[in-house]
């Protein structure tokens, strides 16, 4: 059955493994049939094997129903949106491809997605997610088809050996650190990305999701009528102050690639905590190591605890493409629910839909707990119009260099301001 499936769907899986200054590629392409009448291109992040294979389930699931082909081909990590933003300028874009935040606001601004408002109005999406999807115009022009969460991962048997607890509160976590520093460990494993600017953006944002009062703040921000630094300087002052202290080894996170060397440094089992995304729980699981993990929410409260999540796996379809309608018609394919569901499980990933969807891994309930009964953080709401992914970025990479902060507030400030046309 594996075999016949490989046969019916061309896929171009290019891995990009990180070894000091070099690149290793490794391609892997599956021929096409010759008997399909129409042929749809099909762009993504989504590199890993186990993630491939279920995308590959549902392309042949909806190709033996349509006289349609759907390749797919897959680079992983940002290397994939500057390959994106390079068919992009080069008019060569895809008939489907995977965008984010960022992404979503440019290619928007330069008319290249078509619109899916009404394949939306057919999917039962959860509200808070129909929220994310709605553009300035009242279009929307990208779908999710998982909602990713960050974490705290935690050693269970590393804190149990040091009669340490899973922190709950800032407190908590900040009195654990402080132990494990004395005792000559690193505490927490961070990257280069969203380990830094997660938290950040969980301790700043949590108040105005909280109070309902996000939407209203974030117009201000995009007006310009407010700095985005009176909200995040207080977050990155956190995570500059935990690199100081040591918690966090700045010179090694700047380095430390995330979902790949974080998540060898961490299962190794020297460190107590790992701030990633809760997808790589399942990779993490699967990985050699000798101890127990737990993924919960961020412990960045003086009393409990923050979720932050995204609308993830975005899929959008180019308006400048031949086969819009047909792309549309394999998206609404995708976005049924019993695919969405082995989808995002596959990624300990949560679904957009309003059903109630469990996550089968044992290791991130408390990260579903805290989806279900809590205020989360949206990473990168789609109600900010700057591209607020790229730019805390940017920050974060500053602050483990060692730049100082007023410095890295101005630079972050100027790109948040709104352009002039």
């Amino acid at each position: 059955m594996k075999s016949r499936r490989r046969r019916m769907i061309l896929l171009t899986v290019i891995l990009l493994s990180f070894t000091g200054c070099g690149t290793k590629n490794e391609v892997v392409n599956y021929e096409a049939p010759t008997e399909y009448l129409q042929t749809l291109s099909f762009f993504g992040n989504k590199y890993e094997a186990a993630n491939v294979e279920v995308i590959e389930d549902i392309l042949n699931g909806y190709m033996q129903d349509h006289n349609v082909f759907i390749s797919y081909e897959s680079i992983k990590g940002s290397s994939y949106y500057d390959a994106l933003k390079n068919r992009k300028d080069a008019k060569r874009l895809d008939d489907i491809f995977m965008v984010d935040h960022d992404t979503a606001l440019e290619f928007f601004r330069h008319g290249i997605l078509a619109d899916l408002t009404d394949l939306a109005k057919d999917v039962p999406f959860s509200d808070s997610m129909l929220s994310q999807m709605e553009s300035e115009d009242g279009c929307i022009y990208w779908v999710p088809t998982t909602v990713s969460a960050f974490g705290l991962y935690c050693n269970l048997n590393l804190l149990e050996l040091h009669g340490q607890d899973v922190p709950r509160s800032l407190g908590e976590w900040e009195a654990a650190c402080s132990y494990f520093t004395s005792k000559g460990i690193t505490p927490i494993v961070a990257n280069n990305d969203i380990s830094i600017k997660t938290l950040a953006l969980a301790k700043c944002f949590y108040p105005l999701y909280k109070e309902g009062r996000q939407i209203e703040a974030f117009e201000r921000l995009n007006r310009g009528e407010e700095a985005l630094s009176s909200y995040l300087k207080e977050g990155f002052s956190l995570v500059m102050d935990f690199c100081r202290k040591g918690y966090i080894d700045a010179k090694k996170a700047l380095k430390t690639e995330k979902t790949s060397d974080d998540l060898e440094e961490f299962a190794q089992g020297k460190s107590p905590f790992l701030l990633t995304g809760a997808w790589a729980a399942r990779r993490l699981k699967d990985m050699e190591h000798e101890f127990e993990f737990q993924v919960v929410p961020y412990p960045i409260l003086e009393d409990g605890s923050v979720l932050v999540i995204n609308p993830d796996v975005r899929l959008s379809v180019s308006a400048l493409g031949n086969h819009q309608e047909t792309a549309k018609n394999f998206i609404s394919y995708f976005l049924q629910e019993d695919n969405i569901a082995r989808f995002a499980d596959n990624q300990s990933s949560f679904s957009p839909l309003k059903n109630e969807f469990q996550p089968s891994l044992t290791e991130i309930h408390d990260i579903v707990a805290s989806y279900r009964d809590f205020t989360p953080v949206i990473g990168s709401d789609s109600h900010i119009a700057f591209p607020i992914w790229d730019i805390t970025t940017d920050v974060s990479k500053g602050l483990l260099a060692g730049e100082g902060l007023d410095s890295l507030m101005k630079k972050m400030d100027e790109q948040a301001m709104p352009q002039s046309d």
